[in-house]
């Protein structure tokens, strides 16, 4: 796989394109014994608000959020962000069918040529790693993060590559064998932020709740 500070990509071509974002907020949370997208950081604020604010702040437009388990609960959450929000009635079956739900309402958005993925149990993403791995977008990018060399979130999916990840994605893998399949660019955060998911309480950063 090709590893770079940030990926090549030429300035001008990119002055253009417009990159939504997407927040995979579906899961109930087994193991953490309530859904994720509803606990909240040591300044009270959910991480489903949290995580779509930081895309939004990134520049990423529109911010589509997959909503599933306790989805009225989580709506009126967002109830005063400005996203656009989607049920994906499959969500049991795990982040593939999130994955699959936002990507299919990101493809009517319209001129929008790529998408930053993440998921809402990354408390430590920020601005910056979405802004370094968002670098790269465009149709044909297929870029993800990694701390230390790990591999993790933002991801970024180019408009090229919507149809064969909405065709491959199953379980809780998500978009991760097509990443392997496609040879993703690796792009690395671990200087700007924590990529680290959480998915138990003895997981939560001091104050998250």
């Amino acid at each position: 796989m090709k590893t770079t500070g940030r990926p090549d990509a030429d300035p001008a071509a990119r002055a253009d394109a417009r990159t939504a974002g997407l927040v995979l907020a579906a899961g109930a949370g087994r193991r953490m014994g309530t859904p994720k997208a509803l606990i909240r950081d040591a300044s009270g604020i959910p991480w489903v608000v949290r995580t779509a604010r930081i895309l939004t702040e990134a520049g990423c437009t529109p911010v589509v959020v997959v909503l599933g388990a306790a989805a009225e609960t989580v709506r009126a959450e967002l109830s005063t962000e400005p996203v656009e929000i989607v049920e994906a009635t499959d969500w049991p079956e795990g982040m593939s069918a999130s994955l699959r739900t936002g990507l299919t309402r990101v493809t009517s958005a319209g001129s929008v040529d790529a998408v930053v993925v993440v998921p809402v149990d990354v408390p430590g993403l920020t601005v910056a790693a979405v802004e370094r791995v968002a670098a790269g977008a465009g149709p044909a990018a297929l870029v993800r993060a990694t701390y230390g060399g790990m591999p993790g979130h933002p991801v970024v999916i180019g408009r090229a590559h919507w149809g064969g990840v909405i065709a491959s994605a199953r379980g809780d893998e998500g978009a991760r064998a097509y990443l392997r399949e496609h040879r993703a660019d690796q792009v690395e955060c671990g200087d700007v932020a924590d990529g680290a998911d959480v998915d138990t309480t003895a997981d939560l950063p001091p104050g998250h709740h």
